[in-house]
């Protein structure tokens, strides 16, 4: 499935200066029927931050939290409103956090994801990829370029976070699902809970972000490596 993903993602990719045809009409339509706006760290912190909120307080009243089925780690989406499945930061219609809103919903309709060049064996090149997604809303009375797209609602072309955390994801993923093997029942799930609160939560609000989450990545990875794991599988 996700080698069929990554192929589909290649077959639709876009280059910062190629167009697609699309124009926002403020229906608020993408903010409906929505269970899929998941937050990296950075997207959570940057919304605390602009409701005066420390992380937790912004998680507790706004998000959820699962584990990934194929990644084994923590994932935090925003938690659907309603039988519409409405965004939870949507006030009258528009986005109460608009200057901090969730990347995924600044990208909309381009989709990103890190494509990863092996040469031996070894990771060689790292590039940012880009999709356009039919939103099913608005309109087509715009030609767009990426690279103005991205532009306009401030995402870096070179985005050191998106990098940085694609990274911590390969890495925390293969330390979870080997973690796994050996652990289950409570002690995974106080696993499970340390890894969210350390990545996630566990943020000085007066602090840069991006200086945190390097360390705490660093600290993490180093942290399940170490871990003492019982012989012979799960008890």
């Amino acid at each position: 499935m996700k080698e069929r993903n990554i192929e589909l993602f290649k077959q639709r990719q876009l280059g910062l200066d190629d167009t697609f045809k699309f124009h926002c009409t403020m229906c608020g339509r993408c903010c409906i029927n929505r269970e899929d706006i998941l937050l990296p760290p950075r997207d959570l912190y940057a919304m605390a931050k602009e409701l005066n909120f420390t992380s937790k307080e912004f998680f507790d009243k706004y998000c959820e939290v699962f584990i990934g089925s194929d990644t084994r780690i923590p994932v935090v989406r925003l938690k659907p409103v309603g039988s519409v499945k409405r965004c939870p930061l949507l006030k009258d219609r528009r986005c109460s956090v608009h200057q901090a809103k969730p990347t995924v919903c600044a990208l909309f309709p381009i989709g990103r994801f890190m494509l990863s060049e092996k040469s031996e064996g070894k990771l060689t090149k790292q590039k940012t990829g880009y999709f356009f997604v039919n939103p099913g809303c608005g309109d087509d009375s715009e030609t767009q370029t990426v690279r103005d797209w991205l532009n306009a609602f401030g995402i870096p072309l070179e985005d050191p976070f998106f990098k940085v955390w694609q990274d911590a994801l390969i890495n925390l993923s293969m330390e979870m699902q080997r973690i796994e093997k050996s652990v289950g029942g409570e002690l995974m799930d106080d696993i499970w809970s340390m890894v969210f609160w350390v990545m996630y939560i566990d943020y000085d609000m007066k602090k840069d972000f991006m200086e945190q989450f390097t360390e705490k990545q660093y600290k993490m990875i180093a942290l399940l490596k170490a871990l003492p794991l019982p012989k012979g599988g799960k008890k």
